[in-house]
């Protein structure tokens, strides 16, 4: 084996382990300061330490891993202030993307993002997340700025155990796909303005209501 066909090996092998890490640490399996111990990880996924590592610092990255100097990597704790940059960023960039689609968007296009609609509102709460994020994109897509959407895919990720856990304990589902409707009858009618301020109220309301859930299971100082 050459050693850039090893070192591909080992950057395949860090992304399918950062993957599956992400997907425990999302949707809960990890728990928040949870230890994640690289020789106990690289048997469970049956490599060696070295892509473990380089999965852990992807992770790391996107803010889902602490590593701290001279300790053993955990899982980042549930942070209200980072979720409350985390959501006013999406706020600004996704009603940019929306109102910048909308003069593009065709009907075959709105319709897309209503059978992702219909498939949300049948699936279970497992399925939540992956969902919602495709609904949201079917409509910002036409917009055509790759940097733009690149921004709100990386917000996304960042905060996809936040919405997964408002979605688990604040009965957010049912608001949710209602507010989905609304911007999808807006987005039908080529609305702009209504659909921008449903979108904003949409993933503000949501982001409030967390911020004080999380902010009440904080110890005082």
């Amino acid at each position: 084996m050459t050693e850039r066909t090893s070192a591909k090996r080992t950057g395949d092998q860090a992304i399918r382990v950062a993957d599956a890490l992400r997907e425990k640490i999302v949707s809960g399996e990890l728990k928040p300061g949870e230890a994640l111990r690289q020789e106990r990880l690289a048997v469970l996924f049956e490599t060696s330490r070295m892509p473990v590592r380089d999965a852990l610092r992807l992770l790391e990255a996107e803010g889902l891993v602490q590593m701290p100097p001279n300790k053993g990597a955990i899982v980042a704790p549930l942070d209200p202030e980072e979720f409350r940059e985390v959501y006013e960023m999406r706020a600004a960039l996704e009603t940019l993307a929306l109102r910048l689609a909308i003069p593009e968007l065709t009907n075959s296009q709105i319709d897309r993002a209503a059978a992702i609609q219909d498939k949300a509102e049948a699936s279970d709460l497992e399925n939540f997340g992956a969902l919602n994020k495709a609904f949201h994109f079917a409509l910002y897509e036409p917009c055509a700025r790759p940097r733009l959407l690149a921004q709100i895919a990386a917000l996304s990720e960042a905060g996809d155990r936040y919405l997964r856990l408002a979605a688990a304990q604040l009965d957010y589902t049912r608001r949710s796909h209602q507010e989905h409707r609304d911007l999808l009858e807006a987005c039908s009618r080529r609305d702009g303005a209504e659909a921008c301020d449903i979108l904003r109220r949409h993933i503000e309301a949501a982001g409030e209501a967390l911020v004080d859930r999380l902010s009440a299971r904080l110890p005082a100082p």
